[in-house]
């Protein structure tokens, strides 16, 4: 008798765990994923704490409601705008954001944005999990339980990386079973809060200096737009033939639905939050939900785990990208403890490092992601051969990327000349996106 022949249509729960997985183009046979986990990718690892406290912050840098609104909703428009277009490279060329940037880069050209991007990764593991381990040694508190930072933060670290080195297709389940669910619970949270500080509408004595929104947009526009280096990873799996409309509307409408809702939430009850960190959001959830405040405690922490497993996973993908040829698994498991210490490391200036941190990564993905749309869009969109080396690509990045931080940057690291100028004004990654498309863009019109 012969041995049965395998069933090979459906993806094994565990993602190939080789640096082959990673460089080529996911086989047609593998290329099964359903189209609503579009949605839900780009969904649910907004879901946290996250973007009441951007909300929140919108007033400590000078907006009134009307103001904050605006802001919102164009910064958001902006910021989501790129990341769905990324969505539509991921069925048909099979492959991860950083290695589909090939085409444009060269295959030592992506080398640089790819490291960029398991660092930002890293980076991001210690924003979503400062508020998440809070949240759930308040948790344990209220059961009568103790714990310190360090050891609540290392079990959230822990079940993410778990996640992440099953790799791709537990992560999209957790998108949209724990997603769906953490949906619910944020939606009676934010009920709740906007309750309580029903009537507290932020106002100003005076107007709003054109710096200060320029400056509230930005942040908004990199809370969506820092997902441009994640979003093919989510849609590789999709058959090659998928709709590229769907793909990027149903991106759209996952970034937009997530990220928009929870920031008004933010701006709406910032008069009745002490201060906009992590601490002080937290506290005022756990008593609007009063006698819930449980629920809304552990609904906080699982948060962490839809975001951070996207993180680590993504992480994983692009430190490969970076020439580090080892295991998926050794990738994920690296990323993991840098975040984790970063966390322990930064947990005591959370607001600070938290804005700073948004600003200065826009200003090498804001360039990348303009060549790799220019050359996708522009170009004939078919899978060919990749440039070997450092390509012409490779160089406009390099160079837009130090210009913009050297020129436009405002932080409290280092602020440009042209920022000074407009008053602490950032409008650097908005230069770096349109100059590095247009610089490519060019001699190929």
């Amino acid at each position: 008798m012969h041995p049965p022949v395998p069933d090979i249509s459906t993806p094994r729960l565990m993602e190939d765990l080789s640096a082959s997985s990673v460089r080529e183009p996911v086989p047609a046979h593998l290329k099964t994923m359903k189209l609503d986990k579009v949605f839900w990718s780009h969904f649910s690892p907004n879901l946290g704490p996250g973007g009441w406290v951007t909300g929140t912050l919108l007033i400590s840098l000078g907006l009134d409601f009307r103001t904050g609104i605006c802001a919102i909703l164009l910064g958001n428009l902006i910021g989501a705008l790129p990341v769905a277009f990324a969505a539509a490279v991921g069925p048909p060329t099979g492959l991860t954001q950083m290695e589909a940037s090939r085409r444009a880069l060269g295959t030592l050209g992506v080398r640089p944005p790819a490291f960029l991007n398991w660092l930002y990764c890293v980076g991001w593991d210690a924003v979503n999990n400062v508020p998440a381990a809070t949240a759930l040694i308040a948790l344990l508190a209220m059961c009568g339980l103790s714990s310190p930072f360090w050891l609540g933060l290392g079990a959230l670290a822990s079940l993410q990386m778990i996640a992440s080195i099953y790799g791709h297709h537990v992560v999209q389940a957790l998108q949209k079973y724990l997603g769906g669910l953490l949906l619910i619970v944020f939606v009676i949270m934010g009920a709740a809060l906007a309750l309580r500080g029903g009537g507290a509408i932020p106002t100003t004595e005076h107007s709003v200096p054109l710096s200060a929104f320029l400056l509230a947009t930005g942040i908004l526009v990199s809370f969506n737009l820092s997902w441009a280096s994640y979003s093919s990873d989510y849609t590789r799996y999709l058959p090659a033939d998928t709709s590229p409309k769907k793909v990027v509307g149903l991106a759209l409408a996952g970034l937009l639905g997530s990220a928009i809702p929870f920031q008004i939430l933010g701006l709406f009850t910032a008069a009745s939050i002490a201060q906009p960190s992590p601490l002080a959001v937290i506290s005022s959830l756990q008593h609007a939900m009063h006698p819930l405040g449980a629920v809304a405690l552990a609904a906080i922490a699982l948060s962490s785990i839809t975001g951070n497993s996207f993180n680590d996973n993504t992480a994983s993908y692009s430190l490969i990208s970076a020439g580090i040829q080892i295991p998926r698994i050794t990738a994920a498991i690296i990323t993991a403890t840098l975040g984790y210490m970063l966390a322990v490391v930064g947990a005591g200036r959370y607001a600070s490092l938290y804005t700073d941190y948004l600003l200065v990564t826009m200003y090498w993905i804001a360039p990348w992601i303009g060549i790799v749309l220019a050359d996708w869009y522009l170009g004939d969109r078919t899978v060919h051969p990749v440039p070997a080396g450092w390509t012409r690509g490779a160089t406009i990045f390099i160079v837009t990327s130090i210009l913009t931080i050297l020129l436009f940057s405002s932080s409290s690291l280092y602020t440009g000349p042209v920022a000074k100028w407009l008053g602490g004004a950032d409008i650097g990654y908005y230069v770096g996106f349109l100059v590095a498309a247009v610089w490519y863009a060019l001699p190929r019109k």
